[in-house]
């Protein structure tokens, strides 16, 4: 039984070495070209509704992952979010890309500004850089990423900073905090489990599995305005790290 799950296993990677990979990067390709040339056109915000939506789902297609979503009625429709979430995986930036039901932007190391196609696809689609080895840009950028959560679009941030290891959560950093406190917006923690078994951190290897996503009952505005920083981040990461 165990020669048979390690055939399957090599198998399968040859599978992703041979097609998952160089289907992604083309898909990936595809997609930022498209949404770049729609932005252009001036329907950036229904290509990052619709078109980029597509990305995350295709690449979770081919890779025999499926997604299950709970708790859907704690999101109120038309509301901004600060949406705080662990992470440990890349494949927990398809699931959200594919199945979170906002309209959101995210905040991401500034490095990523780099990354072939999907950085300056994202700089088009008004996602936020952030340079966290300086802190007075990144106050200043935080500061003018508020002016983009108008009508119901949220901010989605993963507090931890990096992925973790799979085993619990890393401490979570203060920005996401703030700015719902600096806003007065609810915040919204997000549990996403399994997306380690389908690609661990450092890995290379991917395998076909099921990832949760989970959300939480909504931190209230009058909540963030009258607790402290530390007693937010304290829910936040009580609340995710339940369901892990």
């Amino acid at each position: 039984m165990q020669s048979m799950k390690t055939l399957l296993t090599y198998l399968f990677q040859l599978y992703v070495w041979l097609f998952i990979y160089p289907v992604a990067w083309l898909w990936t390709a595809f997609i930022a070209l498209t949404v770049s040339l729609l932005t252009w056109l001036g329907a950036g915000a229904w290509a990052d509704k619709y078109v980029a939506r597509l990305w995350g789902r295709f690449i979770l297609w081919i890779t025999f992952v499926r997604v299950k979503i709970h708790n859907t009625q704690y999101i109120e429709k038309n509301q901004s979010y600060v949406v705080v979430a662990n992470h440990q995986s890349i494949y927990d930036i398809l699931v959200v890309y594919g199945y979170l039901p906002l309209v959101f932007k995210w905040v991401m190391k500034i490095e990523l500004r780099k990354t072939p196609f999907i950085g300056f696809t994202c700089h088009l689609m008004g996602h936020i850089f952030v340079d966290r080895k300086n802190r007075q840009a990144a106050v200043k950028t935080m500061q003018q990423a508020g002016e983009k959560l108008t009508g119901g679009t949220s901010v989605f941030f993963f507090p931890e900073g990096t992925r973790n290891n799979g085993e619990g959560l890393l401490p979570f950093k203060k920005g996401a905090f703030k700015m719902a406190q600096s806003l007065d917006l609810p915040i919204l923690p997000v549990t996403i489990k399994g997306a380690d078994e389908v690609m661990p951190a450092k890995s290379l290897q991917i395998l076909p599995g099921t990832i949760e996503l989970i959300f939480h009952q909504p931190i209230p505005t009058q909540t963030v305005k009258e607790q402290s920083t530390q007693d937010l981040i304290k829910q936040a990461h009580e609340q995710i790290s339940h369901d892990l």
